[in-house]
This record gives structure tokens, sequence and C-alpha cells, in this order.
């Protein structure tokens, strides 16, 4: 009941134009007026850029700082803690945090652009379309790496030892044995994990609200903000739920053909 009745309402919602005191019912005009719009295109590829591009540096990100943080090296029980704060502290701390950062006039990230001759006075880095879009990308990753890494830190923790000595006894080095032991055996956690990822960051939306609100002009709007906006800001319940049935058909193809993906890759591993 919790789960399938607000789906259900939902879509029924879709298929009218209710707003502030009306509702009637339009079949499926709103999905035909949204099809329609090449701004709602945009949207959808916008969305999907902003999903891979993150999940891939999260991804990426996240091996790297769990294969550091796995080996034997001194202090490594504190740098463990250390990379947690980014993930443990309230979103909306850490994305003020950034907005400070990325603020043209008082950012460290702009005083320190202009110290070393990058520009030549205060840069708004949410000002313009391009460095705003790359700039919630840069936060979101830094928000989301810290549980890829820890997630992956435990699964390298949980393969067999003898395997990397076997394969250092035979002369294997050492990104033979990342490459041939240890992405295989952590593949099903990579699996779900990228999956998770791309869901989450798919659905994003306080990094997104709180740094620029979906702009400028509409540079940072994903599908999750455009819909907010549609229903919330604008009061437009049924093209509101219309954009909302789509996010879940895209999330549930793109979680099938994603799978489909992965079941090839693990059967090339197990070769």
């Amino acid at each position: 009941v919790i789960v399938a009745w607000p789906l259900v309402e939902t879509f029924r919602l879709s298929l009218t134009d209710a707003r502030l005191g009306r509702e009637n019912f339009v079949g499926f005009e709103n999905y035909q007026d949204l099809l329609e719009k090449r701004k709602f295109h945009e949207v959808i590829s916008r969305t999907f850029f902003w999903m891979f591009l993150s999940v891939s540096l999260k991804i990426v990100l996240g091996l790297a700082g769990a294969t550091l943080l796995n080996a034997a090296i001194p202090g490594r029980a504190l740098f463990r803690v250390l990379v947690m704060p980014p993930w443990v502290i309230p979103m909306a701390i850490g994305c003020i945090g950034w907005l400070w950062l990325y603020n043209s006039h008082f950012g460290l990230l702009s005083g320190v652009a202009q110290r070393i001759g990058l520009v030549d006075g205060p840069f708004g880095f949410l000002a313009y379309k391009t460095s705003a879009f790359y700039s919630a990308v840069i936060t979101d990753v830094w928000i989301g790496t810290p549980m890829v890494t820890l997630f992956f830190l435990a699964a390298m923790q949980g393969v067999n030892r003898d395997l990397y000595e076997a394969a250092w006894v035979d002369g294997a080095g050492r990104w033979y044995r990342f490459r041939r032991i240890t992405i295989p055996q952590i593949m099903p956690v990579i699996v779900s994990m990228a999956l998770l990822s791309a869901i989450w960051t798919f659905n994003s939306f306080e990094i997104i609200w709180i740094l620029t609100e979906g702009g400028p002009r509409g540079a940072t709007t994903t599908l999750i903000v455009d819909t907010y906006k549609t229903a919330i800001g604008n009061y437009k319940f049924g093209e509101g739920a219309a954009r909302a049935v789509i996010i879940v058909a895209l999330l549930a193809i793109f979680s099938i053909i994603y799978y489909a993906l992965l079941k090839k890759l693990n059967r090339f591993y197990e070769r």
C-alpha cells in the first residue's frame, strides 16, 4: 500500500490537468505535450549526462580511494575516518559550504584563481552555464564518493589474500593483480554501487537546488528539478505527475539495460 498507492495515484494524476482548484481528465495529453517540447528533450539529455559524468567519477575515485585505504600504510585507520565527513555531515550543510567556496567575491576558489592569474577579477562559478553545471557535478562527487569508497574498501577486504600471494609468487605485478584479481572479485559490489549511485544521482535534488535552483538559464535543471518547478513551483500537478512517471519509466529502462550489459561484462571477467 505504501509503495504501490502513490505510484498509481501519480499515474492517475498525470492523466489530468490538475491545478489549484480544478482537475479534469485529459488522457495522455500531458505526455504528448512533453514529447513535443524540445526543451524537455534537452532536460532529459542534461540529466543523463549529469548522471553518467558524476557516477563515473565516483566509481573511479572510489576505486582509487579504496585501493589506497586498503594498503598497509601508517595511519591507515585515521585516513579511513577522515574520508567519511562528506558523507556523514548533512547534505544541506555541505552544499552551503560549497556555495561559499563558489562565491565570486569572498569565495576561496575565486580568490585562489585570481591569485595565480587564472582570472583577472572575481569569477562566479555558479553564474555561468558551463561552470555552474560542472561545479554542481563536483559537489555531487564530493558528497557521494566517500560512501562508494567505503563499500569498495569493505569488498576488497573480503578478497582471499591467497590469490594475491599466488599471483605474486608467479611474478604478477600490482596492476595485473588489481585488474585480474581485485576487479573480478569485487565486481558484484561495483555493479550494485554503480546502479544505486546512478539512481540516486538521477534523482538528486538538494545539491542542485541549494547551489543554483536549476539555473543559470536552466543550465543545471535536471528532470527532478524540472518536475519540482512544474508541480510545486507552478502548481501544475498533472504536468508534474507526468514528468514523475517518465522519470520512473526512464530509470526502469536504464536499470534493465544496465543489468543486461553488466551480465555480459561479468561473463567476460569469469573467463
